[in-house]
């Protein structure tokens, strides 16, 4: 069952990218998710094409309150689709909403522990070496800092996504992303999609300015940028030719 709401974790699970273990995990609610994303996962496993995720994400569903599901329908964000869905299974939207603004999981059943707040950076490198790509999107969730740090440069594509779809991450951890040329350009695309973090002139400087991130990207973002930033860009032998010309240009238009 597709829904209208979409994101960069949703997308991979809907290509069928992701293993059998992950998506058991995420069946039984071990994913700390938003709640609308969270909710679309679950759409998609109970069609899946193993029967025990499928069965598990239908079993997480039904012990769902039906009163929590309805208060959340009924907010406006919530897709047609998803109204749908749930309609067949004899839940309809509240007479009154439910907090637009709680973004904390309908289900969380994680089973992996925080980490020690002693812990030093090789410790938890080591650590994470050790987990397997199911843990991983769960720290990745879950964690903490310092793990996100670590996690964002992952060689698997989907922990990437998982940080990013952390409710934990914050918009200075996104700054600092977004500056990274050590993290994967689809990392940084992702970060270029999302509407929400492009409002904050400091992930819009930083992307633009990473010489990571795709030319068509940063070509767009160039009418964007103060002068300052401009000028840095226009002599930054590390940024593409492309780019670093377009910043002359527009420089000299703009006097």
């Amino acid at each position: 069952m597709a829904s209208g709401f979409t994101t960069p974790l949703l997308d991979f699970f809907r290509r069928g990218d992701v293993e059998r273990d992950l998506r058991l995990m995420a069946a039984r609610g071990a994913l700390s998710l938003r709640p609308q994303e969270q909710l679309g996962l679950f759409m998609l496993l109970v069609d899946d094409r193993d029967p025990e995720v499928a069965a598990v994400a239908d079993s997480t569903l039904r012990a769902i309150s039906p009163e929590v599901l309805a208060e959340f329908l009924a907010r406006s964000d919530v897709s047609t689709e998803m109204r749908s869905f749930f309609a067949t299974r004899g839940i309809t939207p509240a007479d009154v909403p439910g907090d637009d603004s709680n973004e904390a999981p309908l289900v969380d059943n994680s089973e992996t522990a925080a980490a020690g707040t002693e812990e030093d950076e090789a410790t938890t490198m080591q650590r994470i070496a050790a987990m397997s790509v199911a843990e991983r999107v769960v720290a990745a969730m879950k964690g903490s800092r310092e793990e996100r740090a670590i996690l964002i440069r992952d060689s698997n594509k989907i922990v990437n996504v998982a940080v990013l779809s952390s409710p934990k991450i914050t918009e200075t951890e996104v700054e600092s992303i977004a500056r990274m040329t050590s993290v994967s350009e689809e990392v940084l695309r992702i970060i270029g999609r999302t509407r929400a973090w492009m409002k904050n002139y400091a992930v819009t400087a930083g992307l633009a300015r990473n010489a990571k991130t795709p030319v068509a990207l940063s070509m767009n973002l160039l009418p964007r940028l103060s002068d300052k930033d401009l000028k840095a860009i226009s002599t930054d032998r590390n940024v593409p030719d492309v780019v670093r010309t377009s910043a002359k240009r527009k420089l000299s238009a703009d006097k």
